[in-house]
């Protein structure tokens, strides 16, 4: 089984894309998926997420404040602000300007940490914004939505509130628990943990893609561009960011990382309870979903690269203080 786990989450982009395609293209195949699956199987992504948090893992919030407030101010403010701009540039209809929008107000997921991880990037600092970042989305996310959205349409803030707080922070809380008190079980199933990961994230696709495959094919490739768009310039300003704070090169990826991928099931799942009427505000989310775990691991491969050229600059230098 954790042979499974390991070659499923080693090759997560390529399943989540082969899945999306057939969706897209041939909807029948995947319309067995319902759409109201969607909350239940993001509880899942996050109660297993909570399953491998520790009271470590917070550690960093206390040791290095400042970083995990920079990521914080940085994670709520550009993606937000990106996904406004990139939306009304390219005059997007109101369904899918609340959709994208909504994937910029959310915070990073798991999948940031493991790109950080494949980058040689500062783990801890993902795995410290991520869950700050994401303790804060029930208060953050639907207040700045708002703002982005209130004079285009109605935005049920309450709802978008309670959404997460039930999808998000119950499961996520319940499985920190369970680890903590019964985590000598907890290890036995976390290797178990990628392959259900990825299943859930997969279902959510392809339930998503299916349903609003004739929707996604009429809106033509804007919708694509504009999530690609949306998605590498917030790695390169995350990037950019920690040059102009002259960051060390593991906090650089880590940052660009965490605040280029975002969790994109959950605004997929609250495009849904926040625009009922608005069938298209689901769309984005499920692009998004598909696109940045291709993005995160080719980018992972080009930081990781990054690392290796660092350190054989570094080794002539250390000869020559032996020396």
């Amino acid at each position: 089984m954790k042979r499974i786990s390991d070659f499923v989450g080693k090759y997560m982009a390529i399943i989540v894309l082969v899945v999306a395609v057939l969706a897209l293209f041939v909807p029948k195949t995947c319309l067995w998926i319902q759409t109201s699956w969607i909350n239940y199987l993001l509880m899942v992504v996050m109660f297993g997420m909570g399953l491998t948090l520790k009271f470590g893992d917070f550690a960093v919030v206390f040791k290095r404040p400042k970083d995990i407030i920079i990521g914080c101010i940085a994670q709520f403010t550009i993606m937000p602000l990106l996904a406004f701009a990139l939306g009304k540039i390219f005059g997007l209809e109101t369904g899918l300007l609340a959709g994208v929008i909504l994937v910029g107000t959310c915070p990073g997921g798991t999948a940031s940490n493991v790109m950080t991880y494949l980058s040689k990037g500062d783990v801890a600092l993902s795995v410290g914004m991520t869950s700050v970042n994401t303790l804060l989305a029930p208060l953050l996310t639907p207040a700045i939505t708002y703002l982005l959205l209130k004079t285009t349409v109605s935005v049920d803030v309450l709802s978008m509130f309670l959404s997460i707080i039930k999808v998000v922070i119950i499961p996520i809380a319940l499985g920190f628990i369970i680890n903590r008190f019964w985590g000598k079980y907890t290890e036995k199933v976390s290797d178990v943990l990628p392959l259900i990961s990825v299943v859930a994230i997969t279902l959510i696709v392809a339930a998503v893609v299916s349903h609003n495959a004739e929707r996604i094919l009429e809106t033509g490739a804007i919708v694509f561009v504009v999530v690609i768009l949306h998605n590498v310039l917030g790695y390169i300003v995350g990037f950019a960011l920690g040059l102009v704070l002259k960051l060390p090169m593991s906090k650089k990826k880590a940052l660009s990382i965490e605040i280029g991928m975002q969790n994109s099931g959950l605004a997929t799942s609250l495009a849904g309870s926040a625009f009922p009427d608005l069938a298209m505000a689901t769309v984005p989310g499920a692009i998004f979903s598909v696109w940045h775990n291709i993005s995160g691991a080719l980018l992972a491969n080009i930081y990781r690269r990054l690392e290796d050229k660092d350190q054989q600059s570094e080794c002539p230098l250390k000869e020559k203080k032996g020396a």
